[in-house]
């Protein structure tokens, strides 16, 4: 076998702007963070062991093992946390007095708008800035977008308003507190 004529197969080195495909993390809306990022593995301590080892080796080359791991890692805990931002958004549209939610509907909506709008403005940046910050509000735009179809569907699929009250004699149930 001559190793001459074997086909040589390149080698990729990850950089840290590697990190930087596919859709950015996804931003968790406060009130309902604590619901959606409970039990979800943050990746910090792989991300310690990223810094450390860029740190003391200074080039990202000697650092391929962490970056994978950092990649994978990364990529699992943001589909957990998508589909977990959806989720908590059907379970509020499903549950929510109707009025709390069509409120929900109008914040969202105006926040699609918003950043809409930025994203309007981030066009005309021109370099790596003007990449990131698109990069950056597309994943919002539709992470924005894909939450409200999930409330709208939990809104949709809510029992009809002229379903029967409670009955007579009874108490009503204690009133819920929707965000923490």
């Amino acid at each position: 076998m001559d190793v001459d004529k074997q086909e040589t197969m390149e080698e990729t080195i990850l950089v840290g702007d590697d990190l930087m495909r596919g859709p950015p993390s996804p931003v968790v809306p406060k009130e309902i963070a604590s619901h959606v990022l409970e039990g979800v593995e943050l990746c910090d301590g792989i991300l310690k062991n990223l810094f450390l080892c860029l740190q003391i080796n200074d080039i990202e080359p000697f650092c391929q093992d962490e970056i994978v791991l950092y990649q994978q890692c990364v990529a699992k805990r943001d589909k957990e946390i998508r589909e977990r931002l959806q989720d908590s958004e059907y379970k509020l549209g499903v549950s929510m007095p109707l009025e709390e939610a069509k409120e929900r509907v109008t914040q969202l909506q105006s926040e699609l708008t918003l950043l809409e709008r930025r994203m309007i403005l981030a066009n005309g940046l021109q370099g790596m800035e003007g990449f990131r910050q698109r990069w950056s509000l597309h994943g919002q735009l539709g992470d924005t977008r894909k939450r409200l179809e999930a409330l709208n569907n939990g809104m949709a699929k809510r029992e009809s308003p002229s379903s029967p009250g409670p009955v007579e004699g009874t108490t009503p149930a204690a009133k819920k507190r929707w965000f923490v």
